[in-house]
């Protein structure tokens, strides 16, 4: 971290700790806020990134996020046809940063788009950041702070969730060369590992059991390993009333790793178990 960044870092540390200039409207405070959202903005800061086995999330950035909308004032945006009344303004020069975003798409300033990436009707919140050629399909949608890795197809009406609050909880991270099929969920800081098919209509939390098929055990919670293909699936359980299936993701196949994907053969693996991309 360079010492420039550094003394940001102090100064949002400090003006969380003291919203008194935020509220007051003092200049060089909203300057402050408003360049580490530059940061996010350019890609040369990220909210959060994996570190081995754990996510180390940069709080500082996240409560520069937060101060940006306790003094951010509503502003009315007129595109063409189409009307925004927002306190965080939109995107914009994607031609110069080479992203394709088709008409009906929408992300907000200080969310990071890298090069290659293609936007169809869908939207990318503040504090996300989506990797280098990488599909934002039709009517996904990716949460604040969502981080996406590269080479990454996000399908129709794919739901990543957001995590802003509280500042130190990690958001969602996809890593790359992932599928995530359509209509999929994932949300609540959960994790997807690179090179991971999950079929459609996935929902992965938190809290979601993750299970291999093969030997039945419980990988863990909320976390797809890298270079696994994966489908929704419940496993019974007896509570007073009955027993009942509840809901799970379950590891139906291993992939060599950096294998690519052939969409024909990943189809055949996900029919064979009730599932489709």
């Amino acid at each position: 971290m360079s010492a420039a960044i550094s003394d940001l870092q102090a100064r949002i540390e400090e003006l969380w700790a003291d919203r008194g200039p935020i509220a007051e409207g003092d200049p060089e405070a909203r300057a402050a806020v408003e360049q580490a959202i530059g940061l996010l903005d350019t890609g040369e800061a990220r909210v959060a990134e994996v570190d081995g086995d754990g996510v180390v999330v940069n709080q500082w950035l996240k409560q520069a996020i937060l101060l940006l909308f306790s003094m951010a004032e509503m502003e009315t945006t007129e595109l063409g046809p189409f009307e925004y009344a927002d306190k965080i303004p939109l995107k914009s020069r994607y031609q110069a940063a080479g992203v394709r975003v088709v008409p009906g798409a929408s992300a907000r300033w200080g969310s990071f788009l890298d090069r290659g990436v293609i936007m169809m009707p869908s939207y990318v919140n503040i504090g996300a950041r989506v990797g280098a050629n990488t599909m934002v399909d039709t009517w996904a949608t990716v949460g604040s702070c969502a981080q996406i890795g590269a080479n990454v197809h996000l399908s129709g009406g794919v739901g990543i969730g957001g995590v802003l609050e509280p500042p130190q909880a990690a958001p969602v991270i996809v890593g790359d060369d992932c599928l995530i099929g359509s209509r999929c969920i994932v949300a609540d800081g959960a994790r997807v590992g690179d090179g991971v098919v999950l079929g459609a209509g996935c929902v992965l939390t938190g809290s979601i059991p993750v299970i291999d098929a093969v030997s039945g055990e419980e990988l863990g919670r909320g976390v797809v390993p890298d270079w696994t293909v994966a489908v929704s699936a419940t496993r019974s359980r007896t509570f007073d009333g009955g027993t009942f299936g509840m809901p799970c993701v379950l590891v139906i196949r291993r992939l060599a790793p950096g294998d690519r994907h052939d969409k024909a053969a990943l189809n055949d693996v996900l029919r064979e178990h009730g599932a489709t991309t």
